[in-house]
């Protein structure tokens, strides 16, 4: 009984990191896509961009990750601003997909050719390098560590969306933009900042995440795929939490069905998809013939 629930609580742990992973990545791509309806098909290369710079830099110490995650944030800086001059001129969804897919996939060429096509691995920090038990059963503390930062990111986050001058100045830019105009809001600076929060964000979960979905070929794609995922469940606007349920369950259904059934884990995300848009058409019919 007790090593059922040791197993059971490791397994759910791992899914609540890869959720939580998942969380901070479609949280950027919301801000990219959801909020200010650029499409971002290169997000996935971002968070690889990410957990390439982990492996560089990263060495097993917390110096070490440090110096990734600022590597991170100053190449997130710099590309999501490049990113924003690349999509300005182009208005339509179709236009920027095919734009940010092709430089998704030359990153992911880029990173196919320096890596030999090879899976790397990244060391965990020392101090973090370690497992606790639970009836025989380790959990990683490292993942754990991954765990109480992204919580605080998701807190963070939905602080700075609902309860600062910031957050109001970028949801008065969506809701309205000729009155956010008038009231001397730059519609043009808060979509830059908007798409290198968002790169960041993703970037940065690369860096922290590395140890846990490293740096390895496809990555980029299967974050993508399930960060779209993610956006599309957790609806429109700037609800973080909705946003982080959806992640969660996704996370969840991915990992435990992994472990459970590797060959049917992709089916049964496919079916809970399936259901909470169903269940969400429902609820809108009803809502809408009330």
């Amino acid at each position: 009984m007790g090593s059922t629930s040791a197993t059971v609580a490791v397994t759910g742990l791992g899914g609540l990191a890869y959720g939580l992973l998942l969380f901070v990545v479609a949280a950027g791509l919301k801000l990219i896509l959801g909020v200010m309806k650029v499409m971002n098909l290169a997000h996935g290369a971002s968070y690889l961009a990410g957990t390439w710079l982990a492996y560089l830099f990263a060495d097993g110490t917390l110096t070490g990750l440090a110096l990734a995650l600022a590597a991170g944030l100053a190449a997130a800086t710099v590309g999501g601003a490049g990113l924003a001059a690349l999509l300005r001129p182009l208005a339509g969804h179709t236009e920027q997909a095919v734009v940010t897919l092709g430089l998704g996939g030359i990153i992911a060429w880029l990173f196919s050719r320096i890596s030999g096509g090879s899976s790397l691995t990244v060391p965990r920090p020392g101090l973090l390098d370690g497992h606790l038990s639970f009836a025989g059963h380790g959990y990683p503390i490292y993942h754990l560590a991954f765990i109480a930062v992204a919580a605080l990111i998701a807190v963070a986050m939905h602080q700075v969306l609902h309860r600062s001058m910031a957050g109001i100045a970028l949801r008065a830019a969506i809701d309205d933009p000729p009155i956010a105009a008038t009231l001397g809001l730059s519609a043009t600076r808060i979509r830059i900042a908007a798409i290198t929060v968002g790169t960041a964000l993703a970037v940065g979960a690369g860096v922290l995440g590395a140890p846990v979905l490293g740096p390895a070929p496809g990555v980029d794609a299967t974050v993508l795929t399930l960060s779209l995922i993610v956006v599309i469940l957790g609806g429109a606007g700037t609800n973080i939490r909705a946003l982080l349920i959806a992640a969660l369950v996704v996370g969840m259904v991915n990992y435990v069905g992994a472990v459970v059934a590797p060959g049917l884990a992709s089916f049964s995300l496919f079916l809970v998809v399936i259901a909470v848009l169903v269940v969400r058409r429902q609820g809108l019919r009803t809502a809408v013939a009330a």
